[in-house]
């Protein structure tokens, strides 16, 4: 019997199915796209049934690849962790969108909190911003008559995106919040790993219309799959899984993440750092041990070329090209200031108009949004530089980890030497490692490329009139 691991991960433009096998090694993988759905509004939203769907799908195709002799012994999820869902508590059925963690729709009621932001960083370790689960659940109770009838019968269930999708997969509707996504409510406390009852009071939240807190690893219950029920034993977000793709965690290393956001990461110990412009996140816990990561959020980094995209009228594919070419010219790209979804870490503004500063090619442009993605990380950097050991490295991963001019950015940024994984499934490697657990301690470290940081004088000066246009921007 072939023993294998299947890990789910649930993402901004698809959900997808992996198997590895007892050794780490990529057995098989599908992959189903989804839409995400943009109004005049601004909201951002993806189909809570597409996203059920679109993994059942997934599944079936892995299990339609497996050796005759394959065995499945358990699986896990991860999935963004601020995406907020709706559902009948009866039913399973949704009774909202999937609000993307990307929405902002409910700022304007968030800022009567203000004065409670610094009370919410303490309980939470998280800066307040309409980005979170609280003010999107707000939103849905004040705004969704569905929501508000349910509310009215006891059958309201509210919760992170991957609570919903392990109602719906698992057999018998579980109701169950892992650490990794019940954190990003901002409802949840890290002093008790627990939904606080005075946070809860202040968004006007009942807790019985929430699932259970429980362990990242936990008896979540069973998926139903053509080759027959899997146990679901890890459920966590996927920048949650990431780092332990390359094995225990580091403190000396920052691990960036380059996808729809960017996000840099870095392991702590002991008691938590007070770094009240960054986030102190939950990466892993059982009923034993609790691991943390101090986090960096940059919003507009894919999204943001994305955004370009649309602006222009132009396919990305295009626009890298003429990046490619604007860079070979050695033409100098514009400032761009990155308010796309809102500014996340350092600076915590959630709505900033985003504008070039200067002029330039449509490859330079591209070019500017580049180097804006490697400013915000840089200035996240620098706030993490003093907890902990001095840093000796990145390692980079996700989708934008491929280009090569960011990354070297980053590198000239911060003067460490960056390693890119290569390594398009760090979020569902690091996912099946935490699910197969002990078994997976000798499975192979993905190797990557390893760049030395290049001294730019000019991008370093870039770097630094970007801070200072910046600052004049938010008025920080």
């Amino acid at each position: 019997m072939q023993i294998s691991y299947l890990a789910l991960d649930q993402g901004g433009h698809s959900s997808r199915a992996l198997v590895f096998d007892s050794r780490g090694e990529l057995l098989t993988s599908a992959s189903v796209p989804i839409a995400t759905r943009r109004n005049a509004l601004g909201h951002i939203e993806h189909d809570p049934e597409e996203l059920v769907s679109s993994l059942q799908q997934a599944i079936a195709g892995v299990c339609a690849e497996l050796p005759a002799d394959g065995h499945i012994r358990a699986a896990g999820l991860a999935t963004q962790r601020s995406s907020l869902v709706c559902w009948s508590r009866q039913t399973g059925a949704a009774l909202s969108p999937v609000i993307s963690w990307q929405d902002r729709r409910n700022a304007a009621w968030l800022e009567r909190l203000a004065s409670r932001a610094d009370e919410i960083r303490t309980r939470t370790g998280l800066v307040l911003t309409p980005h979170y689960g609280a003010s999107k659940m707000r939103w849905c109770l004040d705004h969704l008559p569905a929501v508000q009838a349910a509310r009215a019968t006891g059958e309201l269930v509210m919760g992170p995106l991957a609570s919903f999708l392990v109602c719906r997969l698992v057999a018998g509707l579980p109701l169950f919040a892992d650490p990794a996504n019940a954190s990003r409510t901002q409802l949840w406390a890290l002093a008790t790993r627990n939904w606080s009852p005075e946070l809860l009071a202040l968004f006007g939240i009942d807790a019985k219309a929430l699932p259970r807190a429980v362990t990242s690893r936990y008896a979540y219950g069973n998926l139903g799959t053509p080759v027959g029920p899997v146990p679901l034993t890890v459920a966590t977000g996927d920048q949650s899984a990431v780092p332990f793709a390359f094995g225990p965690l580091d403190p000396s290393v920052a691990y960036v993440n380059l996808g729809t956001g960017a996000f840099a990461q870095r392991a702590v110990s002991g008691q938590l750092p007070d770094a009240p412009r960054l986030l102190v996140s939950v990466v892993w816990s059982t009923a034993e041990h609790v691991d943390y990561l101090l986090e960096g959020t940059v919003n507009g980094a894919g999204s943001a070329l994305d955004w370009l995209a649309e602006r222009e009228h132009v396919p990305l594919p295009v626009l890298l090209s003429e990046a490619d070419a604007a860079l070979a010219a050695s033409e100098p790209p514009p400032l761009f200031i990155n308010g796309v979804s809102g500014l996340g870490a350092p600076f915590w503004v959630s709505a900033l108009e985003s504008r070039f500063i200067g002029t330039g090619s449509r490859g330079a442009r591209v070019l500017a949004v580049l180097e804006s993605i490697a400013f915000l990380l840089q200035a996240n950097l620098e706030e993490m530089q003093p907890h902990g050991p001095a840093l000796k490295g990145l390692l980079v991963t996700g989708g934008l980890s491929a280009n090569d001019y960011l990354c070297g950015c980053l590198g000239s940024l911060c003067s460490l030497p960056v390693t890119r994984a290569e390594d398009p499934e760090a979020t569902a490697r690091g996912l099946a490692r935490l699910v197969a657990g002990d078994a997976a301690s000798a499975w192979p470290v993905p190797q990557g490329r390893r760049q030395m940081p290049v001294l730019n004088r000019e991008l370093q000066e870039r770097y630094q009139q970007w801070r200072r246009e910046l600052k004049q921007a938010v008025g920080q």
